[in-house]
């Protein structure tokens, strides 16, 4: 072992005590700025993952819509298939009803889809919490578990639909009732948005409640995994698809929200690392210290041969080992904590007594948690690199001073 690590060690770990004083103040600064820092990257990536599975469930990979009603979709739906990065196409139609269960009116989407293709586009039937979905047809519903509340309605309950078509109608003197329909479950996607505020019924009582026809608002692509999703979408408009044909893909359609999504972690991120900084800072000042408590022992050693050179490494590779130690405790530290944050977050909307409530900004139910290994080698190599250039400046002032003016330093 070079002397200049031995000493270093000797002055991070002193005999006869464990860690000194201040250098244990410096690896806790750098532990709970690592800690800050992994814990936020995490969860804002959790958010991003969360979001984006919940996407391409909920309205698939690929959407094709027209300004018109689509009448040739079976065809569009052959044509399609023959891709070999297609898994599976549905048709859909969707609008806005105005719902009503009793005395409670709700104004949500509507949604038809085609119980036999449909599910293997968007599984439907994996969202179900109550009823069955082989019971579908065209006399019932399934509700958002949300949708389903402020209603106050439950499998068996009877619901009024009634459209802008019929509200149409009565301007022409013709008065068409609403329509009835048995709720025959609910669903739960995670989707606070899409569970409060969202009706399925089949795609031909959607054909007939919007006066469709035989056509449909849009087609809905499942691709195989690992497809680009946008350049396949690009493919399709510019090669095969008809005029009038718009194919949108699930990122092109949330771009400005998963941007949204980046640029909160690239903020917070570049505000919790000044934190890591700050605990920088204490390691330089603690350095520096040392430097000056012991003058005399650095130009003893300089007396007795040691080069300036290794001087500067003893006190740089403290600053190194103080980052490693800082970083790999607030890794575990950080793991720790996201591992038990639901117990976290409940103790702690106990003791303020707020709900903590991400559903109005992020649509989540809970905390999402999702690790990126570039994270970690990221703040590895920042927190280690700064704590190392923290001793930078105390190493410079140990290499240079004079030993005869240091031995005789009091």
């Amino acid at each position: 072992m070079p002397w200049f690590l031995y000493h270093a060690l000797k002055q991070l770990f002193p005999s006869g005590r464990g860690f000194s004083f201040f250098s244990l103040m410096s690896i806790i600064g750098v532990m709970l700025g690592v800690c800050v820092l992994i814990i936020v990257q995490s969860v804002m990536n959790g958010f991003g993952e969360n979001i984006r599975a919940r996407i391409v469930e909920t309205h698939g990979d690929i959407r094709i819509r027209s300004s018109d009603v689509i009448d040739d979709w079976e065809e569009q739906i052959q044509l399609l298939e023959q891709y070999a990065e297609v898994l599976a196409v549905a048709p859909f139609a969707e609008g806005v009803i105005m719902l009503q269960h009793g005395a409670r009116p709700q104004i949500p989407m509507v949604r038809g889809i085609d119980p036999m293709v449909d599910d293997a586009v968007m599984p439907v039937r994996k969202f179900i919490t109550l009823g069955d979905f082989e019971q579908f047809d065209d006399h019932g519903v399934f509700l958002g578990e949300g949708l389903a509340y402020a209603l106050q309605a439950q499998p068996g309950s009877t619901v009024e639909v009634t459209t802008p078509l019929m509200m149409q109608r009565i301007k022409e003197d013709e008065i068409l009732l609403p329509r009835q329909f048995t709720v025959l479950g609910l669903f739960r996607t995670g989707s606070p948005s899409v569970d409060g505020n969202t009706m399925i019924c089949t795609l031909r009582v959607m054909q007939e409640l919007y006066g469709l026809g035989q056509g449909v608002h849009g087609l809905v692509l499942k691709l195989r995994p690992g497809v680009d999703a946008f350049a396949f979408a690009e493919h399709l408009e510019a090669n095969e698809l008809r005029a009038g044909l718009q194919p949108i893909s699930w990122l092109e359609a949330n771009q400005d929200f998963l941007f949204v999504i980046r640029q909160e972690k690239l903020v917070i991120s570049f505000i919790i690392i000044f934190i890591i900084l700050v605990a920088s800072f204490s390691i330089a000042i603690a350095l520096m210290m040392a430097v000056m408590r012991k003058t005399r022992e650095i130009g003893l050693l300089i007396a007795m041969g040691a080069l300036p050179r290794q001087v500067a490494y003893s006190f740089c590779l403290q600053g190194l080992i103080i980052g490693f130690l800082g970083t790999f405790l607030g890794i575990g530290l950080a793991l720790m904590a996201l591992h038990f944050r639901a117990s976290i977050m409940s103790f702690y909307a106990q003791i303020t007594g707020n709900e903590l409530n991400f559903l109005g900004i992020y649509d989540v139910y809970a905390l999402p948690v999702h690790y990126l290994l570039s994270d970690f080698i990221m703040v590895t190599c920042f927190a280690v690199f700064i704590s190392t250039l923290a001793g930078l400046v105390p190493a410079l002032r140990a290499a240079l001073l004079n030993p005869a003016d240091a031995l005789r330093s009091e």
